[in-house]
Parts: C-alpha cells; sequence; structure tokens
C-alpha cells in the first residue's frame, strides 16, 4: 500500500530526508529527518541563548566585584583570582552542558532553538529517548566543537597560540560542522555515538500532551465521532500504558496510516485483553488517547507521573 501520510511539517521537506521508522511494538511511523539547515539554525540560536546567558552572568560577577572594590574591603590575593577563574571555567562547562541536558531531556526533546526551528531529538531505534543518549551527543559536543574553540580563545588571549594552532583549530571545528552533510541523515558525530538523530517536530493538532497547566482533554461524548458509550475502558486496562506510548499514540493518530492504525490498536488490546476493533481501528485510538491522555492530566495533577509503560 503505497504511504501518503507525512509527519507534522515534513509536506515541504526533501524527499531525500523521509524515513519510515518502526517501533518496537512494530508500528511504522513516517518521520522526516531534519535538514542541515534547520540544525545550523537551530544550533545558531542556542549560541546565542547561551552567549546571552553567560554575559549577563559575567555582568553580574563584575557588579560583584565593583562593589566590592567600591566598599574599601581587602584586596583579593592573585591565588584566590585564580581560584576564582578555575570555578568559573568549570562553571562555563557545567552550565553549557546543563543547558542542552535540560531542555532535551525534557518532553519536547528539543532546545531553545530546535523548537524554533520545529525540530527534536529522538532515537534511531524508536524507542523512548533515554537519558544516557542525551549526556552521550552532548558531551560529545564538547569534542567536536567547545573544547577546540576554548583552546583556541584562550591561547589568543595570552599570545601564545601559533598559526599552526589556529589552524587546526578552525579545521577541527569545520570537519565536524560539515560531517552531517555527508552523510544521508544528517547525524552529528554525537548522533552516530548516542544512536539517536534530530527529528522534524510534529505540528501539534490534538493539543499538548501530558503538561502541567494544560486543559484536560475532552471526556467522552463531548468530540464529534466519540459517542459516549462506544468505548470505555476502566483504570486498570489505561495504566499500562504512559506519556511516551501516549506520544506514540498521537503520531499515529496524525499521520492517519490505516495500517499503522491497525497494528497499534491490536497491540493495545492484546495487552489490556479487547478483542480488536475490526474497521473501527480509528474511533478506539481516539477513545484510548483521549482516557489515557486525561488520566495522566489527573496524576500530574496529583504529583504522579509515569514516563512508560515500565516506570
Amino acid at each position: 500500500m503505497a504511504r501518503k501520510a507525512q509527519l507534522g511539517r515534513s509536506h515541504g521537506t526533501d524527499p531525500k530526508l523521509k524515513r519510515t521508522l518502526v517501533t518496537p511494538e512494530g508500528v511504522a511511523l513516517d518521520i522526516a529527518v531534519a535538514p542541515a539547515s534547520a540544525r545550523i539554525g537551530a544550533l545558531f540560536i542556542d549560541l546565542t541563548a547561551l552567549f546571552g546567558l553567560v554575559l549577563a552572568f559575567v555582568l553580574t560577577v563584575f557588579l560583584i566585584a565593583w562593589a566590592y572594590s567600591s566598599a574599601g574591603l581587602p584586596a583579593v590575593s592573585d591565588g584566590f583570582t585564580g581560584f576564582l577563574f578555575v570555578l568559573f571555567i568549570i562553571g562555563l562547562f557545567l552550565a553549557r552542558n546543563a543547558y542542552f541536558l535540560f531542555f532535551e531531556l525534557g518532553q519536547r526533546a528539543a532546545t531553545w532553538g530546535k523548537r524554533a526551528l520545529g525540530i527534536r531529538v529522538a532515537s534511531r531505534d524508536g524507542g523512548r529517548l533515554t537519558a544516557e543518549a542525551i549526556i552521550a551527543r552532548n558531551l560529545l559536543r564538547d569534542i567536536e566543537m567547545f573544547l577546540p574553540l576554548m583552546f583556541m580563545t584562550s591561547g589568543g588571549v595570552q599570545g601564545t597560540l601559533s598559526e599552526f594552532a589556529a589552524w587546526s583549530g578552525i579545521i577541527w571545528v569545520g570537519v565536524f560542522l560539515v560531517f552531517p552533510l555527508l552523510n544521508k541523515d544528517r547525524l552529528r558525530c554525537g548522533d552516530l555515538i548516542a544512536g539517536t538523530w534530530v527529528v522534524e517536530a510534529p505540528r501539534s493538532a490534538l493539543g499538548a500532551v501530558v503538561a502541567s497547566g494544560v486543559t484536560p482533554a475532552p471526556a467522552m461524548g463531548d468530540g464529534p465521532g466519540l459517542p459516549a458509550d462506544r468505548y470505555r475502558f476502566e483504570d486498570a486496562e489505561l495504566s499500562v500504558y504512559g506519556e511516551y506510548e501516549l506520544q506514540m499514540l498521537e503520531t499515529v493518530l496524525r499521520t492517519a496510516n490505516p495500517d499503522a492504525m491497525e497494528t497499534v490498536a491490536a497491540t493495545i488490546c492484546a495487552k489490556i485483553g479487547w478483542t480488536p476493533p475490526t474497521g473501527d481501528e480509528r474511533a478506539f485510538l481516539e477513545a484510548y488517547y483521549t482516557q489515557l491522555r486525561s488520566r495522566l492530566e489527573r496524576g500530574l495533577r496529583f504529583g504522579r507521573r509515569r514516563a512508560d509503560k515500565n516506570s
């Protein structure tokens, strides 16, 4: 069967970037790999945001130092100043990585830059994105970019950076920046190590997924095409899945691929002991999605969160 469904913002995507991903549950999903231009634009936005945060921190430190000296307090020794500088460098390293880790470990798996360009990080095997993968891909960014740039900057300030070292640093960074253009999935070296890739994020058609402060999903019978008594699920039947599975279900409903919906409906029915609804898979999945989302949102309001079916 020809696959006509496209995901989210991929309507104008280069056909060479479109992929079919099979999840561990055997569900085929249409996705689109993020183009290099989107990744570069997202990185530029993120670096600009990081620069602004660092600049604000440095200005705050200078303001504190100025206030200290203006108060007539004893001068700080050179040794203590050097110690503070080392702490500052360590703090920059931690803050830089914390920025990427915080956002990519979140529900959207995307930094400010990625959100602005409509892309996100995803696992290449179709499974749940793990903390280990996010940490690995971001630690590699230091080797790819930040360490040589920091070396070049510090050497230039001290006046000891040779021309050979400067060009070596530029070539080093350039190779890693160009690397995504040399493979069909636009993977960074960090993506290769971590088993991740960056894909186009779907435009939300069914509302935000499990986020605090959102309006709860409508009850059965409140929306069009969902009769009140058609599909009702007990709490135990809904408890077999979590947020990750809810996201997968939303993606399946958005793409509206009949084969995928049939597979997912059969998988859910096998889990909860139902007979698969032949010819009525979409209504079944919409009902399950609505009630599962409502259950998870209620759990969040009471401080309970379930990331996936294994948690």
